[in-house]
């Protein structure tokens, strides 16, 4: 099991950057979940370019699929569908991920096959699924859009080109930092959740949630069995080869129905759950996670609760909470 943390930041000297929280404690080291940094930095030019691009429908070979089709910032980063629909009408083979936060996740896509944003960009424009594309359409078209390109041309001393296209996308998703009432919380303003959503928080360390849901995006940093206490895919059937998870990229045994830990922030946003959309409410997914994962029961009540401390992991300001200081 990988548990190493991609480490996130803008680069040095860049010119956004936002104090996500203006004052509270310091976070206690003894909590599984980090807080959010309380400033980021990033260059609000590559940020304004990567906003217009992530949402170009050019960037698809038909003119009708863009990055946020499938990844909408006003619904948590999500479709809120159980596959994504593509070119043509054509139906994706798995659930799409919430963009929101990426930035701190150690792997994108659900197998973890991509080290970093840069390189999940380019995924969606070559798939025969998604957006059916490759870089000469893409850039032919976007090359005729003048003030695009002179706005490509001030953020990049290259230009449009392929690598400034997926780094600006990138830079883009770096920004989508939701903070949320929990960080206050482990800031130390204990009135910024309630008190069944900490009694909520409590048993879901005490029930070994944290175990994979920890760190700064409350997962995204290690892969893991789907099915550590039991076989869900058999309880499931109708497999399919989204299944094999982390498999399809390694090709080992041991890889088989092995998956990157999806983060929990904005979770009550992003229903349908899991990478097979199976579970259709919080509540839903809760239940799975006990029975599969943990191997165990829990009263009702109990869950009731998690699933109240998991609502205080919706971001106050979704998808725009960043802002240009200069």
């Amino acid at each position: 099991m990988h548990t190493n943390r991609k480490r996130w930041g803008g680069p040095a000297g860049l010119v956004l950057g936002l104090a996500i929280w203006a004052g509270g404690g310091a976070a206690s080291a003894a909590e599984p979940i980090e807080p959010l940094p309380l400033r980021i930095e990033l260059d609000a030019a590559k940020v304004a370019l990567g906003d217009k691009l992530f949402h170009d429908k050019r960037l698809s070979r038909d003119g009708t699929i863009a990055c946020a089709s499938c990844h909408r910032l006003d619904s948590g980063g999500v479709d809120n569908t159980p596959v994504s629909t593509g070119i043509d009408g054509a139906k994706g083979s798995i659930n799409a991920p919430t963009v929101l936060n990426s930035g701190f996740n150690f792997r994108q896509f659900w197998d973890g096959r991509a080290r970093s944003l840069e390189e999940q960009a380019a995924g969606p424009i070559h798939n025969p699924i998604e957006m059916g594309s490759d870089w000469q359409q893409v850039l032919a078209k976007l090359r005729q859009d003048t003030a695009l390109t002179a706005q490509a041309a001030a953020a990049y001393p290259q230009g449009l080109t392929e690598e400034s296209i997926v780094d600006a996308i990138a830079t883009f998703e770096r920004s989508l930092v939701t903070p949320a009432p929990f960080d206050r919380y482990l800031r130390g303003d204990s009135s910024a959740i309630d008190l069944s959503a900490a009694r909520g928080y409590e048993l879901f360390k005490d029930y070994g949630c944290v175990a994979c849901h920890q760190g700064v995006n409350v997962g995204g940093n290690m892969f893991q069995v789907f099915g550590v206490m039991g076989d869900y895919f058999a309880k499931r059937g109708g497999p399919t080869e989204a299944d094999l998870g982390r498999f399809n990229v390694t090709g080992l045994e041991a890889d088989k129905h092995v998956f990157k830990v999806p983060s929990l922030r904005n979770v009550a946003l992003t229903a349908p759950y899991f990478h097979d959309g199976s579970a259709a409410t919080l509540e839903d997914a809760v239940d799975v996670m006990f029975r599969y994962q943990l191997g165990r029961s829990a009263p009702a009540e109990d869950k009731a609760l998690i699933v109240e401390f998991l609502h205080t992991l919706t971001g106050d300001e979704q998808a725009r909470s960043l802002v240009a200081t200069r």
